[in-house]
């Protein structure tokens, strides 16, 4: 088989489960989010570890990796159901929290599926802005010293996707397309997840370093913010929308309306930090 073979039929030889015994599966989607909190901390640990970053200590930093997990988890689903499915769910309530699903009079195991990357910021903001007045640091503080290693954890999250099979491309004629099973036909698809992964995780992690600094108020996190809604948006025109939602508005889909949000906010982040700043 030749390269080209190979690379185009490659979503159809991935298992999406990682290791399996008996009824215990573990995905490889699962296992990268596990990944991506791993390698947020060892980047963000060694910053504490050589003085770096001093606001807070080892110890606090693993708190506040706890709580922007459980934010993540909770706002990236609650974030799939109001951005996403929210007629569906407004009538089927149960199934935003319970892996079950109700059918032909039967409860049936389905695991929780849906979740939003753009809610899943919101959990973490909230989760930031949370322990930063637990410690009593200003939430861009905080928000600053974690953008600055995110991207390169999220690179790892949508490597799960493309293992998944999931959110995969729009169709294309080019040869660096890819047959997805779970798209339900045999055209060749443009591989978003590693687009995404690519540019959204290594570009913007090494765009981030380049220019990292922590004593500007607000800007990693404005330029984190800015620069994955600008890179998802122009992503988004490979990628395939939501069946059930396709395009919004103007031709673009949900996910690039909620970029132009990110763009805004990441603006009027560094509005707020360079005024901020100034008034100290």
């Amino acid at each position: 088989m030749d390269f080209l073979s190979w690379w185009q039929t490659l979503p159809s030889k991935m298992d999406p489960i990682l290791i399996s015994i008996g009824p215990l599966r573990i995905y490889w989607y699962s296992t990268m989010y596990l990944v991506a909190f791993g390698v947020v901390y060892i980047l963000c640990s060694r910053q504490i570890k050589n003085n770096s970053f001093n606001k807070i200590n080892l110890e606090q930093f693993e708190d506040l990796l706890s709580w922007c997990f459980i934010g993540l988890l909770i706002g990236a689903r609650f974030g799939y159901v109001f951005f996403y499915n929210f007629e569906y769910y407004f009538s089927n309530p149960l199934e935003i929290l319970l892996p079950f699903k109700y059918y032909n009079g039967n409860w049936i195991f389905t695991g929780i599926a849906g979740m939003s990357y753009h809610g899943g910021v919101l959990g973490v903001v909230t989760a930031i802005w949370l322990f930063s007045r637990k410690v009593n640091l200003h939430l861009f503080v905080l928000a600053d010293f974690l953008t600055s290693a995110i991207p390169l954890g999220y690179f790892f999250g949508r490597i799960g996707n493309f293992i998944n099979g999931e959110l995969y491309g729009r169709t294309t004629e080019s040869s660096i397309g890819m047959y997805f099973p779970n798209a339900g036909d045999q055209l060749l698809r443009h591989p978003s997840q590693l687009y995404e992964a690519l540019f959204e995780g290594i570009v913007l992690y090494a765009i981030i370093k380049s220019f990292n600094n922590h004593n500007k108020l607000g800007f990693n996190s404005g330029l984190y913010v800015f620069g994955y809604g600008f890179f998802r948006f122009c992503i988004e025109y490979f990628r395939e929308p939501d069946a059930h939602l396709g395009f919004i508005f103007l031709n673009l889909s949900m996910g690039q309306l909620l970029c132009i949000a990110m763009m805004l906010s990441g603006t009027y982040i560094w509005y707020v930090g360079k005024k901020e700043t100034i008034t100290a």
